[in-house]
């Protein structure tokens, strides 16, 4: 799990008139909207006695302990300590974590980590989105799985043709002479993806029949941007197409939540959601099944334990990216944090911006592996 990137944190319909406890990165974090409706992200514990803050108050612009009343506002700055009384001064350690946020897609992005703003990874774009011709929608569902394990079948060609009944079938066939073809690799500053065409049989449901309802070739392929955001597209005809886009949210090493997105250019009545949908979530079930019962549950850190297969290549490309993610000191050290949270006190934070701008921090900032460059990385262990 990486600091310094986006992720998405809940559906922009959920997030309303009362605080949300969201759990990412195996921290807790509480989200909450102001007076003006703008989503604000602070680390969900409180420095004075360590209360959940998303179990308290929204009040105007401030987030509301509940165990002692403590307003902090979206930037993490403690404004009120009512045991001191009217007029009081609020000491400078009176702060918590915050964290930017957007909302884009249906979707309330947060960035977990301390970059200064024009250093900041970007969001996937989803170029799609509120275009003429297009029709989408964000949802959301939940796996036992590694992230990075999810990201990776999302990149792999190979198994369309045993684990989607539906996208392929030249594999299963005895008499074929199958084999996956060559992959047209896309390369962006943000990662990998591949292009291929593939063979698929009609589709069967009756919707989708009217669609394309031939054998024969259609277009598909996958990429990542960054290591937890991943794109799909699907062209069944020349015009025909669904984009999808996929943000995974590691909850912990073990757990995750995935954002979809997924956008089509047939069919664009509403009246069609609940169909395009409901076969979206019976593709990704058919993944779950096999992705919760990988072994290792995380992706081996030598890649002498895995044979790879030329169709694996995007695969590779991905884990050279997150090798480049390694080297800047950005991997959270799952293995310190779970050591010393076994003893029951102790909370990390994820160090927010701010951290860069201010001392003195109560909370200790989340353990790092060290990258390639030592001294950028104990400038974020400040404290």
């Amino acid at each position: 799990m990486y600091i310094n990137f986006w992720y998405a944190a809940e559906l922009s319909k959920r997030l309303e008139d009362k605080p949300i406890r969201v759990r990412m990165l195996s921290h807790d974090f509480v989200l909450f909207r102001d007076s003006k409706g703008n989503a604000h992200c602070l680390s969900d514990t409180c420095v004075h006695r360590g209360a959940s803050l998303s179990g308290g108050k929204v009040k105007g612009d401030c987030m509301q302990c509940p165990y002692h009343g403590w307003r902090f506002q979206g930037d993490g700055k403690c404004v009120k300590i009512p045991s001191l009384g009217p007029g009081h001064k609020v000491p400078p350690r009176a702060r918590v974590d915050a964290y930017p946020t957007q909302e884009k897609y249906g979707i309330v992005f947060v960035f977990l980590g301390d970059l200064e703003e024009a250093k900041r990874p970007s969001i996937m774009d989803i170029p799609e989105w509120d275009q003429e011709g297009w029709r989408g929608e964000a949802m959301d569902y939940y796996w036992e799985a590694n992230y990075e394990r999810a990201v990776e079948n999302g990149l792999d060609p190979a198994h369309n043709e045993y684990v989607h009944p539906t996208h392929g079938y030249s594999g299963e066939n005895e008499d074929t002479s199958y084999k996956v073809g060559e992959l047209k690799i896309e390369h962006t500053d943000m990662g990998f993806g591949f292009m291929l065409t593939f063979q698929s049989p009609p589709l069967k449901n009756p919707l989708m029949r009217m669609i394309r309802n031939f054998d024969g070739d259609l277009e598909a392929g996958s990429g990542h941007h960054g290591p937890n955001h991943m794109w799909t597209k699907i062209h069944l005809t020349d015009t025909k197409w669904f984009h999808q886009y996929v943000f995974e949210t590691p909850i912990d090493e073990f757990h995750l939540r995935t954002f979809l997105v997924s956008m089509r250019n047939m069919i664009l009545g509403k009246w069609a959601d609940k169909t395009v949908n409901g076969r979206n979530f019976v593709v990704a079930e058919q993944d779950r099944v096999v992705i919760e019962k990988l072994r290792p549950v995380i992706t081996p850190q030598s890649r002498t334990k895995e044979l790879l297969m030329p169709a694996d290549k995007v695969i590779s490309l991905y884990r050279d990216k997150l090798d480049e993610w390694n080297r800047e000191g950005w991997r959270i050290d799952a293995e310190a944090v779970n050591r010393t949270r076994a003893k029951g006190d102790m909370v990390f934070a994820i160090p927010g911006p701010a951290r860069r701008e201010h001392k003195g921090w109560v909370l200790d900032p989340v353990p790092l592996i060290p990258g390639s460059d030592a001294e950028e990385s104990k400038v974020r262990a400040v404290s």
